[in-house]
């Protein structure tokens, strides 16, 4: 419980470090929202009405540690403000009608990407040297050089534009009335196919590496040796000792990777114009929506905190070692 409690003070502040900065950095750049708002109705707005939207953006005159107490209990609230580009609906709901897709290509290329690599890692570490281990870990390293946008761009263009397997824009069809149903959840599936397949494509290579070499050291322990000798089936060995110890460092990198996936699922999302929250922070970024940004970045921010402190409770639980630090 020590220790539990230890690593939550530490996300605890980075959480406040991030909020903090997510506070200090639109109010040192230049301009505002209401400067482009006022620029955009050419003049027409009354001196009562910047004043207004300068109070809702919180940009008024007040002092800056008074603006920044406020924010940090609009934060605490929930509330995120109001979206400029998509005035006046407030950013907790431009967000959380995005974050869900983001969530489901994300979390799917994510799992596919960790098994299939994990799988792959440890089939070619305890057959080193083989065909697998030889050849399969620098073709994945190859392919995973390539900028998502770039496998994106061709995936699209070879299996949506010329053969025609998968669609090309969206998460589903126009005029599919959503729902639970299988054939609402069967066209999900089919546009969800392309953009996971380029965000598993490019970072497999990694997981199975990283698999690898860990089950090399692994393998070479003496507790391996003796399970040897006692005449256990390799099969046994191979998935209930050393892969059951090497897959700590994996569960790890779990929690790290979500960072990274939201980056890459960002980029994705926009070349198949996938409805996430990626998607959206570009186009927040494009009409200066400050509120949306600063609700984008820190929902990605306590998300990645919130996935790494569950990961660091999973260790603790895998691994009594850490227990007694």
């Amino acid at each position: 419980m020590r220790l539990v409690l230890r690593n939550l003070g530490f996300y605890l502040i980075a959480f406040w470090a991030s909020v903090t900065l997510n506070f200090l950095l639109p109010r040192f750049m230049p301009g505002d929202p209401v400067s482009r708002m006022f620029a955009q109705a050419q003049g027409t707005m009354q001196p009562d009405q910047i004043a207004q939207l300068q109070k809702l953006f919180g940009l008024d005159d007040r002092p800056l540690w008074r603006q920044y107490v406020d924010y940090l209990h609009s934060v605490a609230t929930g509330d995120l403000g109001i979206s400029i580009s998509r005035f006046p609906t407030p950013v907790s709901e431009v967000i959380g009608s995005q974050i869900g897709w983001t969530l489901l290509l994300g979390l799917t290329a994510l799992v596919v990407a960790a098994l299939v690599g994990n799988l792959l890692g440890v089939l070619a570490a305890w057959r080193r040297g083989g065909i697998l281990d030889s050849a399969l870990p620098p073709l994945l390293i190859f392919v995973g050089s390539f900028p998502y946008f770039w496998l994106a761009m061709g995936a699209l263009y070879l299996f949506g534009v010329t053969l025609g397997w998968f669609p090309l824009r969206h998460a589903y069809d126009v005029g599919l009335e959503p729902g639970f149903d299988a054939v609402f959840l069967g066209n999900v599936a089919t546009h969800l196919v392309l953009p996971a397949l380029t965000i598993v494509l490019v970072s497999i290579g990694g997981w199975m590496l990283g698999m690898r070499n860990t089950m090399i050291a692994t393998a070479a322990e003496d507790y391996i040796t003796m399970a040897e000798a006692k005449g256990l089936s390799p099969v046994r060995i191979m998935f209930r000792y050393a892969a059951r110890n090497a897959l700590l460092p994996s569960v790890t990198n779990f929690g790290m990777a979500l960072g990274f996936m939201v980056g890459g699922a960002l980029l994705t999302e926009v070349v198949f114009a996938y409805p996430g929250i990626g998607y959206q922070l570009l186009a927040s970024v494009q009409a200066l929506d400050y509120p949306l940004m600063q609700g984008i970045f820190l929902t990605i921010t306590a998300a990645v905190l919130l996935a790494n402190f569950v990961v660091d409770l999973i260790h603790v639980r895998l691994d009594p070692r850490v227990r007694v630090r």
